[in-house]
């Protein structure tokens, strides 16, 4: 075996670098749509129905056929280049589970703050937990249906963000799409962090 290893190089040996990522933003954002997207495994879910108890607790309003929601967290990976694998962790985006926030995002190399256009606000406490913690981010907006466009600029500026946080456009359905903001994320915190950017191609 270890004659046949070295046949093939160091780079047979190499073990891919794991990446962590967190996957925040508001009540039905489409998190759990972006991670089910890429992840090259099952992804794991923790999706409960909301019942009546939820009623004027989580906030439906631009969301009224949602029926689920994310009560711990969603999981799931995908390799990139054969070098990298990304572990994803999205969050629960009701209030009443921010709690769980911190140990998600421990360890995490950076994060998507998935936005909708409909509910803008509601990704506010994740730009704002992110920036406090000095987490490299990007925003993500979930072109949904029916939402109003906006120009990349305009979001940026009511959101209140540096020049530095890229905003893009995104489709939490479309794999290309999603792989894209992830690999704009991850070139993003590699180069805030002083790393060397990875290869995308």
């Amino acid at each position: 075996m270890a004659s046949e290893l070295s046949r093939r190089g160091p780079r047979a040996r190499r073990l891919p670098t794991a990446v962590k990522i967190v996957i925040a933003g508001g009540f039905g954002v489409g998190k759990t749509t972006m991670v089910a997207t890429v992840s090259e495994t099952a992804p794991l879910r923790t999706e409960e129905l909301l019942t009546d108890e939820s009623v004027g607790v989580d906030d439906v309003s631009g969301v009224e056929r949602k029926s689920t929601t994310t009560v711990a967290m969603d999981f799931g990976r995908i390799t990139m280049r054969e070098e990298y694998v990304l572990y994803l962790f999205g969050t629960p985006g009701q209030e009443r589970f921010w709690f769980m926030w911190d140990e998600v995002s421990l360890g995490a190399l950076g994060a998507v703050v998935l936005a909708d256009t409909r509910r803008l606000a509601d990704c506010f406490p994740s730009v704002d937990y992110f920036e406090r913690r000095g987490t490299p981010f990007v925003v993500a907006v979930n072109c949904f249906e029916g939402a109003r466009r906006f120009d990349l600029e305009e979001i940026q500026l009511a959101l209140n963000l540096g020049p530095k946080v890229p905003v893009m456009l995104c489709d939490a359905r479309d794999l290309a799409s999603c792989k894209q903001v992830l690999i704009d994320l991850v070139l993003h915190a590699m180069r805030s962090r002083g790393l060397e950017p990875v290869p995308t191609s």
